[in-house]
């Protein structure tokens, strides 16, 4: 398959679908948590529950980069904005998510803050290059996939001798997370994951193993389009009723067991790991996080302008931290596509596309029912 419009041919689709029916045991529940917010997306959008049996169960996890991050790292970076009149800048969704007292990056922007949506890291070293009299501050978040771009603007800003740069680091990563959910004496019960895609272009296969063997979980690392993600299913439920343990790969066309090792090294001499960092909905989870290497200090904000980070618990009626856990659908949450939606929302999983409940509210997919009956 070499063209997008063959990763999603209805024939090959419902021929699939068809496999998974037959590999089923009926007497038997399978709870495949996918642990990337484009699986959420192309499930909700191409209706790929409607095509399974009623006892395989798709779990949404903590795959949205946005989605994860606590308040009070939004507020940090409010505070850099407006009290400490940085120009911040960061990707487009991360402006949108909710903080304390009512205001979001946008909502700073409007009370004075100059708040900069970029595309990528080289758009933010050049506002620094075009503003030496003021400092800027690049607010980095995500996964894997987003860390190295970060990592690189830091050799640059250091290379280049661009004393008013510096990052606001909020890079996560994936594996410890999913070990933390299976460790949480109160989380959802798992049978496989959907491992993420473009995480696994950089970080490879590997990683996952030593997860996969502590917890007895086989992992399926999936491409993005809808027959990766039933073929992933397929290849779990097949793993499962082996009695199987392991990662395999259905991305073989992206995904090799080593990863890329350049970008693989230049996180490695930028960044350190953290011991432990806030993730929205699984409160601390040990060596998940990513802060900036003792030798680029000079680049750290959180140095620089002696942040000190602060918990902020979640708005009240907000289920985003059940939901990220994998215990809640969207649906399950009381003002969700009612007083939470996109252009008023209350938690991050309504911000980014990548984020459930927005996937969810967009396609239309409001209700645990048979598909034939969605509106």
């Amino acid at each position: 398959m070499k063209y997008v419009d063959e990763f999603r041919r209805g024939d090959i689709a419902r021929g699939l679908a068809r496999r998974i029916h037959e590999a089923v045991d009926p007497a038997r529940e399978y709870r495949l948590m996918e642990f990337c917010g484009g699986h959420t997306h192309a499930i909700a959008r191409y209706g790929l529950t409607g095509l399974l049996p009623d006892n395989i169960r798709l779990i949404h996890g903590p795959g949205c980069p946005v989605c994860v991050l606590p308040i009070g790292r939004i507020d940090s970076a409010i505070e850099l904005a407006l009290q400490h009149n940085a120009i911040v800048c960061s990707y487009g969704d991360t402006l949108r998510v909710p903080a304390s007292n009512k205001l979001s990056l946008y909502k700073a922007r409007a009370q004075g803050g100059d708040v900069r949506m970029v595309y990528s890291t080289t758009d933010a070293l050049q506002i620094a290059r075009d503003n030496p009299e003021r400092e800027v501050v690049f607010f980095g978040i995500g996964f894997e996939t987003t860390t190295p771009p970060t990592a690189l603007a830091l050799k640059a800003a250091r290379a280049e001798g661009l004393q008013n740069f510096s990052v606001f680091c909020n890079h996560v990563l994936t594996p410890p997370a999913m070990a933390h959910l299976l460790a949480a004496g109160d989380a959802v019960q798992l049978d496989g994951f959907i491992g993420p895609s473009h995480v696994s272009t950089v970080i490879g296969s590997a990683p996952y193993h030593s997860v996969s063997q502590q917890y007895a979980k086989p992992v399926v690392i999936a491409g993005f389009e809808p027959l990766d993600v039933l073929q992933s299913v397929l290849m779990l439920v097949e793993m499962i009723n082996r009695g199987e343990v392991g990662v395999e790969t259905q991305f073989t066309r992206a995904v090799t067991t080593g990863g890329n090792a350049t970008a693989r090294q230049v996180v490695a001499e930028t960044m350190v790991l953290r011991p432990t960092f806030e993730w929205r909905g699984l409160g601390q989870v040990p060596d998940s996080a990513l802060a900036i290497h003792p030798d680029y200090a000079a680049f750290d904000a959180e140095l620089r302008f002696g942040l000190d980070y602060r918990h902020v618990p979640d708005h009240k009626a907000c289920e985003c931290a059940t939901i990220l856990r994998g215990q809640k659908q969207p649906q399950d949450c009381k003002v969700f596509g009612i007083v939470c939606t996109p252009d008023n929302p209350l938690g991050s999983c309504m911000v980014s596309s990548e984020g459930a409940c927005a996937a969810h509210y967009h396609y239309g997919r409001f209700v645990s029912q048979p598909q034939e009956t969605r509106a």
